[in-house]
């Protein structure tokens, strides 16, 4: 495997590693296909019912096949050919896509079937997510890790902010989402084409006999471990709270009184911070003081929620949503780091699919909440109500929770 001389200096060291590279080529394709479609799922259910709760329906559908199939991925992800899985899974992206497609040559005026497609996309994702999550450590050297996490960070939120840019842009053009949807199929396929020449150096994992106690391991180890386990609920409550992404085709449409490119902008902000945070901290890599500084950034996260939720400039809604993303990035960074090298590889799938269930919540299962909020106390009131919350929740695992804020550094590999 190739060496830097300055490994903990070298920005740059996990792109040393062809595999490594490959892998995230493929992470970009699935990023940017997924973020596309996002757009153009969101604006067209929109268009179809005028409803906010049916915004968070999409989330709502995606998320509820990761708490059916969780254990059940992970521990597919701890059996079997992690490469080879991963490049189904993308085909499996690339089906969706074809599908949603296929509905609107069918003439399709209903979000029923969407929402179809959308539980077939949520069954692929949470197989996807605990694969990926596994696979990342074998393309690397130990002592790369944290800055293959950061670059991985880096590559997924530039195509967090070119998909949504793009996607708006292309469905503007289009008249409608059949080019997005067609683009992202084509995306997803090369996806699968740049994760079938990876050649992952697996370390060989002992067989385990499936059992109740084996699928539940990942469980275990999280309760056990009390700093991972606020790490992870950390972020889950907090985004849940604060998500505002669901509801970004209401201020687009109805309070910031723009279009698909509008949209198209607001959903790439915070991927824009989000990036940018991700690319410093490549180049700049918390040497201590992790645990208060992600305490910290929850809290700018529920603050700069609020600003958006009450600004009613294009710009300043814009630069809320790039310090959401900004904040955002440096929990995801301390716990993928911490997490990942915690854990054993034989339960790196496991462990992957259960943290997989927390980020689903607070993602998928938030953009629910946020529409049932909105559709309760209206809109803007459901934002700023999110925001409020998130800063509650950080106040609160400050105090139930002191081994986050004593965290000094990254946690060890586990024995």
């Amino acid at each position: 495997m190739p060496e830097s001389r300055n490994p903990q200096r070298s920005w740059r060291a996990a792109l040393s590693y062809p595999d490594f590279t490959l892998y995230q080529s493929a992470r970009l394709l699935i990023g940017f296909s997924q973020a596309m479609q996002s757009v153009a799922v969101g604006w067209q259910v929109y268009e179809i019912t005028k409803r906010p709760l049916d915004l968070g329906l999409v989330g709502l559908a995606q998320f509820l096949p990761g708490i059916l199939l969780f254990l059940v991925s992970g521990h597919v992800a701890d059996r079997f050919d992690r490469r080879r899985l991963y490049a189904l899974c993308c085909a499996g992206y690339a089906v969706c896509s074809s599908l949603l497609l296929f509905l609107i040559f069918r003439g399709n005026h209903s979000v029923y079937p969407i929402y179809l497609v959308l539980v077939l996309l949520g069954v692929v994702r949470s197989f996807s997510w605990p694969l990926g999550q596994a696979l990342l450590p074998q393309l690397v050297r130990e002592e790369h890790f944290p800055n293959a996490v950061a670059l991985g960070a880096t590559v997924t939120q530039t195509a967090m902010i070119l998909g949504p840019a793009i996607g708006g842009v292309i469905y503007a053009f289009s008249r409608g989402p059949s080019a997005v949807y067609g683009t992202a199929a084509a995306a997803s396929l090369g996806a699968m084409m740049a994760t079938l020449r990876i050649r992952s150096r697996a370390k060989p994992r002992p067989p385990e006999q499936v059992s109740l106690t084996t699928v539940l391991a990942g469980l275990r180890y999280i309760w056990t471990q009390r700093l991972i386990l606020g790490t992870i609920s950390l972020d889950l409550f907090a985004v849940l709270l604060g998500g505002a992404v669901a509801l970004l085709p209401v201020y687009a449409r109805e309070i910031l009184d723009t279009g698909p490119w509008g949209l198209g902008l607001l959903r790439s902000a915070p991927g824009v911070g989000a990036a940018a945070m991700a690319f410093l901290m490549a180049h700049r890599p918390l040497r201590g003081h992790a645990g208060a500084t992600m305490l910290w950034c929850v809290a700018g996260f529920g603050f700069f929620t609020i600003l958006f939720g009450i600004s009613r400039s294009f710009p300043l809604s814009l630069l809320a949503l790039l310090l959401v993303g900004a904040t955002d990035m440096v929990s995801l960074i301390i716990r993928s780091t911490m997490v990942q090298l915690a854990t054993r590889d034989e339960m790196r799938g496991r462990v992957g699919a259960v943290n997989m269930l927390f980020i689903g919540a607070s993602n998928e299962l938030g953009e629910f909440e946020s529409g049932v909020t909105a559709a309760w106390f209206g809109t803007v009131p459901a934002v700023v109500l999110g925001g409020v919350g998130t800063l509650l929740v950080a106040a609160v695992w400050a105090w139930r929770f002191p081994e986050i804020r004593q965290s000094d550094r990254f946690s060890g590999p586990a024995n």
